[in-house]
């Protein structure tokens, strides 16, 4: 019981309460200058770029999560049949998942990251405009979005497809005695079915959403201006770029908050009876 004590008191305790600490000081790393009380946190809700950071946030997370729902929940559906080469398949829909996380983001700005990536030469032999992917906030804002799902979907899918091999197929033998037919019986049993995984997925997905900094920040660093700076990324650029470690730990502090409340409601997801 002590060393466990012991242990979460110097993995856990210790760092919460300095990051808390730092939040309410002001100055950087190397010095902090002063005691300055909740003060930080309050600015923050003044702070536009706070606030545009919390609105990409909850755009992300939720666009996210739709994302790769539906089309996690698609490809499962489909490899779930009898299809040549399913084995094969499978391994190629992990293959985002499995790809580093430097590497995926890298081939893809070889793909979208300039005048003369491939995708606008695409775009103009086919007598289309360059599209400014990564510097257009529209654009940008949907990159990373849609890159976003690209590495999630693999996951999604996982988790789908075990959970659409664990339904009783004498469900889905009663639908075919009542004469549902395949809508009806995919809103009527599969989705139902579904219900717990799903939302348990929801919550896993809106939590590393919330928390990814990978994603943003080696393809956008959050620009162009704050169009895609997330809340992580914001306080990785206040605490270590502008070397206002009060506000960046405060910001860090909040995202914590959003990922404790997640973690709960994963949590007791989890714990519901079936």
């Amino acid at each position: 019981m002590l060393p466990t004590l012991i242990l979460l008191v110097v993995v856990v305790a210790f760092p919460l309460v300095s990051a808390m600490y730092l939040s309410m000081t002001k100055g950087s790393l190397m010095k902090t200058s002063g005691f300055v009380g909740w003060a930080n946190y309050v600015s923050l809700f003044s702070n536009r770029e706070f606030l545009s950071a919390l609105r990409f946030t909850a755009i992300f997370a939720v666009t996210s999560i739709a994302g790769c729902y539906v089309f996690g929940l698609g490809i499962a559906l489909l490899l779930q049949k009898t299809l040549p080469a399913r084995g094969l398949l499978r391994v190629l829909f992990l293959m985002p998942w499995v790809i580093p996380s430097v590497v995926a983001v890298a081939g893809w700005r070889q793909v979208i990251g300039s005048e003369d990536a491939l995708a606008n030469l695409f775009l103009r032999a086919i007598g289309q405009n360059t599209v400014y992917f990564l510097s257009d906030d529209t654009w940008a804002v949907i990159s990373v979005i849609v890159i976003k799902i690209w590495r999630s979907i693999p996951f999604v899918m996982l988790s789908l497809l075990a959970g659409l091999q664990a339904i009783d197929r004498s469900l889905y033998e009663a639908a075919a005695i009542d004469g549902a037919n395949r809508v009806q019986t995919f809103f009527n049993v599969t989705l139902p079915q579904l219900k717990t995984v799903s939302i348990v997925l929801s919550l896993m997905m809106a939590i590393w959403s919330v928390n990814d900094f990978e994603t943003v920040w080696l393809l956008t660093q959050g620009g162009p201006g704050y169009a895609t700076q997330n809340l992580v990324v914001l306080s990785y650029l206040y605490t270590f770029k502008r070397s206002n470690v009060g506000l960046g730990t405060a910001i860090a502090i909040m995202t914590l908050v959003v990922l404790m409340v997640l973690i709960v409601m994963s949590l007791r997801q989890q714990r519901q009876p079936k």
